[in-house]
């Protein structure tokens, strides 16, 4: 499955209520980490295990680690209000970051800004973008981390539309896209339909 779009109470009762415009700054901040916990909860099931054993204070016991190194590469800025609800989940995991502009000439995304943990071609890695629009930015990490080798790559967006879907997955058919919500559409100006406006300028109230 190239894509997918969780079907979940919890998070369409969490979608409404940062969709809504008069939703402020904190908690608009709030849901969008609880939302991303959500989705990991439901995307981590497939997680390589190993088994160790413990003792625990009445016995040995049998006992599971994860097998890889998680990575996380949020898209700078919007990405960065996603982190936290997977750090609450699994602590262990690496951050990598991408600063990304768009060119006001091309209108294509340039990145200013990349750093990455050491070994990440072995990682399970998630690209964090809130919203899925055009799909450049998320496109252009994708390059980044398939010039360093790193094959197992999967995209995390509250939102997404068919524009960016398409776009990621006729370069990347290999990449999985996990999505809250589908949307109808880009306006004229790239913004999703109906969506929740600018995520970065409502994660950090600079709007």
């Amino acid at each position: 499955m190239p894509y997918q779009v969780f079907n979940h109470p919890l998070m369409k009762h969490k979608m409404t209520i940062i969709r809504d415009k008069n939703c402020g700054t904190k908690m608009f901040r709030e849901v969008i980490e609880e939302l991303t916990a959500l989705m990991v909860y439901e995307i981590s099931r497939d997680l390589e295990l190993a088994e160790v054993e413990i003792e625990t204070p009445i016995a040995k016991a049998t006992g599971y680690q994860m097998v890889k190194d998680i990575v996380i590469v949020p898209i700078l800025r919007a990405g960065l209000g996603m982190t936290q609800g997977i750090q609450n989940l699994i602590p262990s995991v690496k951050i990598a970051h991408v600063g990304m502009f768009r060119n006001p000439d091309t209108l294509l995304p340039e990145i200013y800004y990349a750093k990455f943990p050491n070994n990440i071609q072995n990682a399970k890695t998630y690209i964090l973008d809130p919203l899925l629009a055009t799909g450049g930015s998320v496109l252009a990490a994708i390059d980044l981390l398939k010039a360093k080798n790193v094959k197992d790559i999967s995209v995390l967006s509250i939102i997404g539309v068919d524009t960016g879907i398409q776009k990621i997955l006729n370069k990347y058919p290999d990449i999985q896209i996990y999505l809250i919500s589908k949307d109808e559409k880009l306006n004229d100006h790239a913004y999703i339909v109906p969506g929740l406006g600018d995520a970065g300028d409502r994660l950090f109230g600079t709007k």
